[in-house]
């Protein structure tokens, strides 16, 4: 039994020893620098050549939009200024959930809990107070989309998950009157201008 113990551990030393030589021995034919190729990059062994190579950045191209009217391409620059007016709140949400989560994924603490769930429903109250209660209807409406979309789960469905079905239930209440719709959900085929906006923006996340 002891045997067989070390034969499996020779086995690979071995294995290894001769994959390791088979590798040094064929030998590797480097570039040719000039005076100026000072910057150090990646390169890649092809059958014994080291080809340099440098990674780049994707480069998305869009085609140039025709509006069919003066009063389509109006329409779409309204919804370019809006989709800009709301995208950092809906961003800020996402960093701030997310942070959430995690504090209340690290803390077991019911009490310390409920405290993390509440600083954070101040935060987004004195934002709300602050600067998006001047938003227009179709900037709120806009904003519930996206806020799904960053974060994942519609505005109602963050409120019952922080403060319960009642709250969120009164909250859907108050924002059906001024025309709002918590549980609104984002679709990027139907809502195909505002990623498109969102996109060549560089505000993709």
């Amino acid at each position: 039994m002891n045997f067989y113990r070390l034969l499996i551990p020779l086995i690979v030393i071995i294995t290894a020893t001769s994959v390791e030589a088979q590798v040094s021995s064929v030998p590797v034919k480097m570039p040719v620098l000039g005076k100026n190729d000072t910057i150090r990059v990646a390169g890649t062994n092809e059958n014994g050549e080291m080809i340099p190579w440098i990674s780049l950045k994707e480069v998305e191209i869009y085609g140039v939009r025709i509006f069919k009217s003066p009063a389509d391409q109006a329409a779409y620059n309204r919804l370019r200024y809006n989709v800009m007016k709301v995208m950092p709140y809906a961003l800020f949400a996402k960093r701030r959930y997310e942070q959430l989560e995690r504090d209340l994924a690290v803390t077991a603490d019911k009490k310390e809990q409920k405290k993390l769930v509440k600083q954070c429903d101040k935060e987004i109250k004195e934002m709300f107070n602050r600067e998006i209660k001047e938003l227009t209807i179709t900037q709120g409406q806009i904003l519930t989309k996206l806020i799904d979309r960053q974060v994942g789960r519609t505005t109602y469905d963050i409120i019952r998950e922080t403060k319960g079905g009642v709250t969120a239930f009164l909250y859907q209440s108050v924002a059906r009157v001024v025309g709002h719709n918590l549980k609104s959900t984002y679709s990027p085929e139907e809502d195909r201008d505002i990623e498109s906006i969102i996109i060549s923006s560089g505000f993709y996340q």
